[in-house]
Formats: C-alpha cells, sequence, structure tokens
C-alpha cells in the first residue's frame, strides 16, 4: 500500500529502542512505518494528531537500510546464467534466501553466456518489488560478453565478443533486448565502446567498466560518456602502475565530469582483496565504494562442484574455483558477511560499513529517493542487525519478512 487515501488510514507503527542509520549517523531515534514508507512523526502529530497503532521494541539493536547487491549470479543451487522454461523460480529461491543476510533488493547477474541464454534467459527476469516472497529485482546485471579476452577471469572464451561496427545493434541482437537490463559491464578498450555506453545510458542502464586491460585515459573517456561503475576493483583488470594505473585510477582522477561521482564494486570476502587494497580504495574514495558479493551458485551449498554459466566451479573451504584451475570464480559469502568483513578490514565506521551495502548501490542506480535510506518517505525496506553486525530481523515495506529463530517470540 503506497501514497494517497489508503496510506493515510494504515496502520502506523513505530519501532522503539533502537539506532537508525540516518545521514550517516547512528541516532536514538524511533523509526516510523505506514503505507510501507518511512513516516515523519511530526507530520503525525501535528498535522494528523495521531499516534502509533502499534509498537515494537527493537531491544536496542540497530535498524539500516536494506542491503542492495548489484552483482550476484545465484546461489543455493540456482544459476542464472542457465537457460531453463522456468527461470523465475530459481530466482525467487535466492530472492527468498537471501532475505536471511539482510538483502531486500539485487541485481540478478549473468556472466558471459551464448546468445540463446540471454535471449530465453532475459524476459523471465523482470523488475519485481520485494515483499514476504522475497527481495525485489531491480533489473539484471549483464556482466560479459563484450570483455576483454586476457582479464576474462571464469567467463568461457569461446563466448566472448567485441563490438561490430553496428555495436549498439549488435549488442541488441546478442541480449536480444534490454527491457529489464539495469547494469552492463564491459571492456571501454573495445573498438566502438563509447557509442554503445552512450546509448546505454540514454536509455538510464548503468554501464560498468571491467573485465578489461583499459589504461586510464580510455577509463576516463569511457566515463565521460556515461560509465559510471567499476566491476570488481582490483579483480580483472591492470594492476595498479605508478605511471598509468589504469581504471583503478578512475578513484582519484581529475577528469572526471564536473558533479560525477565514479562508483566501484568491491568484493569483501577475505578471498578476492586483500585488506590492504581494501584499506587503500576506502580511503582514496569512500563514498563510491560498493560492496557486492559477486555469489555464485554455490553459495550456501558447501565444499564439491558446481556450475556457473558454461563453467564448472569447484568450492574448497571459502574459495571457489574455475574448475582445474587457481582462476577465482566469484565469491560464496553472503552480503552481511561481506559488510563485518569490510568493517573489520578497514578500521571504518559502522555507518559507513552499512552505507556502503546500502546508501551507495542505490546512489548507483538513481534509487536513493526510495532506497538504501530511513529518510521521510523512501521505502521502509530495513535490516535490523546487533552490535556485532549479525541480522536479526528483515522488513520490506514495513513488513517482516525475515526473523532469526532466536528473536522469534
Amino acid at each position: 500500500m503506497r501514497g494517497g487515501q489508503g496510506a493515510a488510514r494504515a496502520p502506523v507503527i513505530q519501532f522503539t529502542n533502537c539506532r537508525i542509520l540516518r545521514g550517516g549517523a547512528l541516532l536514538r531515534e524511533d523509526l516510523w512505518v505506514r503505507g510501507g514508507r518511512i513516516l515523519d512523526p511530526e507530520k503525525l502529530f501535528f498535522e494528523e494528531r495521531r499516534v502509533a497503532d502499534e509498537q515494537r521494541d527493537c531491544g536496542g539493536c540497530i535498524l539500516a537500510p536494506g542491503f542492495i547487491d548489484v552483482q550476484i549470479n545465484g546461489g543455493f543451487g540456482v544459476d542464472f546464467s542457465q537457460a531453463s522454461e522456468d527461470v523465475g523460480s530459481g530466482v525467487a529461491l535466492v530472492a527468498r534466501r537471501i532475505l536471511s543476510h539482510g538483502v531486500t533488493s539485487f541485481c540478478p547477474t549473468l556472466v558471459t553466456s551464448p546468445l540463446e541464454v540471454y535471449h530465453k534467459v532475459l524476459p523471465q527476469i523482470p523488475v519485481k518489488s520485494g515483499g514476504p516472497h522475497g527481495a525485489g529485482v531491480l533489473g539484471v546485471h549483464l556482466e560479459g560478453p563484450f570483455i576483454s579476452r586476457e582479464k576474462r577471469g571464469a567467463h568461457p572464451e569461446a563466448h566472448l565478443r567485441s563490438f561490430e561496427a553496428d555495436a549498439f545493434p549488435d549488442l541488441l541482437a546478442t541480449y536480444g533486448g534490454l527491457d529489464n537490463v539495469r547494469i552492463v559491464t564491459l571492456a571501454p578498450e573495445l573498438g566502438h565502446s563509447h557509442e554503445v555506453i552512450r546509448a546505454l545510458t540514454a536509455l538510464g542502464i548503468c554501464v560498468s567498466l571491467g573485465h578489461s586491460v583499459a589504461d586510464l585515459g580510455t577509463a576516463e573517456e569511457a566515463v565521460q560518456s556515461g560509465a559510471t561503475f567499476i566491476t570488481h576493483l582490483f579483480n580483472a583488470m591492470l594492476p595498479f602502475h605508478h605511471r598509468d594505473p589504469g581504471i583503478v585510477g578512475l578513484l582519484t582522477s581529475d577528469r572526471l565530469p564536473a558533479g560525477r561521482r565514479i562508483f566501484y564494486g568491491m568484493i569483501a570476502d577475505g578471498i578476492h582483496t586483500n585488506p590492504a587494497a581494501l584499506r587503500i580504495a576506502h580511503r582514496a574514495h569512500p563514498k563510491g565504494l560498493v560492496l557486492v558479493t559477486d555469489a555464485v551458485p554455490a553459495l550456501g551449498l558447501g565444499n564439491g562442484r558446481h556450475t556457473l554459466g558454461q563453467q564448472e566451479v569447484e568450492v574448497d573451504g571459502l574459495t571457489a574455483y574455475v574448475a582445474g584451475t587457481s582462476t577465482l570464480s566469484g565469491s560464496i559469502a553472503p552480503m552481511d558477511t561481506c559488510v563485518r568483513h569490510f568493517l573489520q578490514a578497514t578500521g571504518c565506521s559502522v555507518e559507513c560499513a552499512l552505507e556502503a551495502a546500502s546508501l551507495h548501490p542505490a546512489q548507483l542506480l538513481g534509487l536513493e529517493k526510495r532506497k538504501g535510506t530511513l529518510d521521510f518517505g523512501a521505502d521502509a525496506d530495513f535490516v535490523v542487525l546487533d552490535d556485532s553486525l549479525h541480522v536479526r530481523a528483515t522488513y520490506i515495506s514495513g513488513e517482516l519478512v525475515w526473523q532469526a529463530e532466536e528473536a522469534r517470540p
């Protein structure tokens, strides 16, 4: 129930005894919710002369905006890059299972795949609001196939593509349409990439730079053309060099368009990025850091062999490799684990760690008025956390959608 007279008649819920993340600080305030949105209590008191219909004691916990994962390849045995007649049921399973990790919205991610996979899978993953059934789908993240062979990582070489002379029509033919797409990762050094970047951004699609051997100049030109994101910083790109820092140099570049903020994904799973590298990135550009899981279908399944698109993946402990190689193949760490590791590794504030998983991805996608915030009028998507940042409960549109067993009455 959103807005209008219906929302005005909806019950008002007051969450008490909590610290809420708002404006970059943890505030000892109550959170008021009505009709699926965050409510301004002053307007309730002084304009409507109303009080709460229900109070819920949060036991001193932290209330933070729901986490948003903009790069997740699957999980719990579901592979978003595997074509089937019922892709939706797999997406729904992942959407439901990630609620326990505080994720309220996500971008299902497809790795480099044959054309028939895109054509079959993409129409089956529509944008969808979250609720008791699971986290909301914000749109698909297409990672590949327009990426570097040299930095393909776990992407299958046989299905990589470069742009033809008619670059944007070629991209449309590859994907079969962009109706459900929110992010496209590409390598900016590929010929005709800048016209593709301009065309995608004109459609409101976020362009991310990754799996690339681009130098800094090429990366800066891509940002000038409209790119706003870097896919898993440090991974699958040229290493930092003092004479040409490559894509990493975008974090401190002085050649970006005025007012443009570059965002960058970080896999803070303790495997993909050394803590020192996490600290360097965070201290260089803290407001652009977006935590992503880059989770693979093996998330939640344990050791053994699993899939990632057209590849076989082997999980050993906390690490996932392309089977038979030493190439990392995504992560098996859920978002709440990444938040805790990021906090510990960087020594940043709790507020910074939480915003990297909520506010920053919302800003990247232009959703910061509705998602990633607990400001008045925003969607009441939030996560209840204890002091060690373990998830106690998850709410979407003000409705309890998951609760830890020990937190249940």
